[in-house]
């Protein structure tokens, strides 16, 4: 991995790399349409007014950096709407954008996607199971962020591996609030002084969930406020190629640190659960060209039903002539029917699901 100062002459992607620089010029040098994913963390625009400290009089290591700090909420509006434009350019067509905040800077930034023409998918509450108490007593404990999910364009394709979210939530549908504890322990950085090395670092657990959940291995993901790397540590460990954008000297030292130790894991583990709609189609009519089934044959249902298959791939039976789905619909006085798991073959005295056959040309295809 290297650094690169940014440069308006650069026209590949520099993958698996920490881009010195304003984000805004970083993003405008990188060629249109060639960014799968975005992440972003931008800063909140805390508007913090003095120290804050916990009841035994220590003080807070909030975000007070110069980098969270703008004159107005016009000049904040001003930046989120150029780096929001800047990040919509390089989105290809089915690419998509995640954003996180606070309640003091989401909203301006929902607002600005809709007025730029990306397609609102989801907000996320990320409810942290640590959150740090609301010292003062004066309001609620602040226990979450929400995060914004968008497409490039109402309409658009975007990636999202249902069943590979589901899995990761012990095979219940994944909802759009997250607990998810905030950084501590091994996990949380330091700097050479033992602080922390980012006040707001993201868990990792965090980006796992979107990537696996949003991103394809090989994909392409820039995150334009990298900060200490989170990003580019799970893109990694996840077989995709990552791009950063920091301008903060300390921040890329670290990331570059914590980057040079990350293992990609090995493919067969990169698997995830597919959705069988993207499984490649397969008429059943394929299954009678290829000698799999012969006209004439008769299918039985796991009940008893019967219907004869046809030289065109449709079945007769019972007065009705149709697909195996309408079919095996009519037979059983269903609204529908999955022919596939319906539907079974006689074969060496056993009874085969045709879905089997099905099974081998889709692996054939695969291949």
């Amino acid at each position: 991995m290297t650094k690169t100062k940014t440069d308006k002459s650069v026209t590949a992607l520099p993958l698996n790399t920490i881009l010195d620089g304003d984000c805004i010029e970083a993003m405008n040098a990188l060629p249109a349409n060639s960014i799968d994913l975005i992440f972003a963390d931008p800063p909140y625009n805390l508007q913090l007014r003095g120290d804050l400290h916990r009841p035994d009089n220590s003080r807070v290591d909030a975000v007070d950096d110069h980098w969270d700090q703008f004159d107005s909420f016009k000049v904040y509006d001003q930046f989120t709407r150029a780096w929001l434009k800047a990040a919509r350019r390089l989105l290809k067509p089915d690419g998509a954008l995640w954003v996180i905040g606070s309640y003091h800077n989401v909203f301006r930034m929902g607002a600005e996607l809709q007025n730029q023409g990306y397609w609102i998918l989801n907000d996320v509450v990320w409810r942290k199971s640590n959150p740090m108490p609301n010292f003062r007593g004066k309001r609620f404990t602040n226990a979450h962020e929400t995060l914004i999910w968008a497409s490039k364009s109402e309409g658009a394709k975007y990636t999202f591996n249902y069943e590979a979210l589901k899995a990761l939530n012990d095979g219940v549908q994944m909802r759009s609030d997250w607990v998810i504890p905030i950084c501590n322990g091994g996990e949380r950085l330091k700097d050479e002084n033992g602080d922390k090395a980012h006040p707001t670092q993201k868990p990792e657990a965090l980006l796992h969930r979107i990537l696996v959940g949003t991103t394809n291995p090989g994909d392409v993901v820039l995150d334009p406020f990298f900060g200490t790397g989170t990003t580019g540590a799970v893109a990694k460990m996840l077989g995709r190629d990552f791009i950063g954008i920091e301008r903060e000297e300390s921040y890329r030292k670290v990331a570059e640190k914590r980057l040079s130790r990350i293992r990609k894991f090995d493919k067969s583990a990169l698997e995830v659960t597919a959705s069988k709609r993207a499984e490649p189609r397969v008429p059943f009519g394929q299954l009678v060209e290829r000698g799999m089934l012969r006209p004439g044959e008769v299918l039985t249902s796991m009940n008893g039903k019967q219907a004869k298959v046809r030289a065109d791939g449709t079945l007769i039976g019972d007065g009705i002539k149709g697909s195996i789905h309408q079919v095996g619909a009519h037979l059983e006085g269903a609204p529908s029917c999955n022919g596939w798991t319906y539907w079974c073959i006689r074969r060496d005295g056993k009874s085969v699901p045709i879905d089997i056959f099905r099974q081998q040309i889709r692996a054939e295809m695969n291949n």
